[in-house]
């Protein structure tokens, strides 16, 4: 696991973009339970850092599907995931898995 970022760093609700090994990576802040995605739809690429996140899943700014932060998956639509990354806490440092 790499470390990408501080807790400090990302706000409640808040997001972050970090680039780790050559890959953007969004990290979301939920009450303290972060998460951490691909930072481009996997429908047309739209980049993820001005999408809405709410009730559990994010939403593409361009086109509005929705993804699970647990998954990736999009209900209305199955064919499109968005690649999830495990999160770990280390005190104040957020580490992600790429592997």
């Amino acid at each position: 696991m790499q470390t990408v970022a501080k807790t400090s760093e990302i706000p409640n609700f808040g997001k972050k973009v970090v680039s780790v090994s050559g890959r953007e990576i969004l990290l979301i802040n939920i009450k303290g339970t972060f998460f951490a995605v691909e930072n481009e739809c996997p429908h047309q690429g739209s980049p993820m850092g001005a999408a809405l996140v709410k009730d559990g899943y994010i939403a593409c700014p361009r086109h509005g599907y929705r993804f699970t932060l647990a998954d990736g998956k999009c209900a209305e639509h199955p064919e499109f995931v968005l690649t999830t990354f495990p999160v770990r806490l280390n005190g104040e440092e957020i580490l992600v898995e790429l592997a």
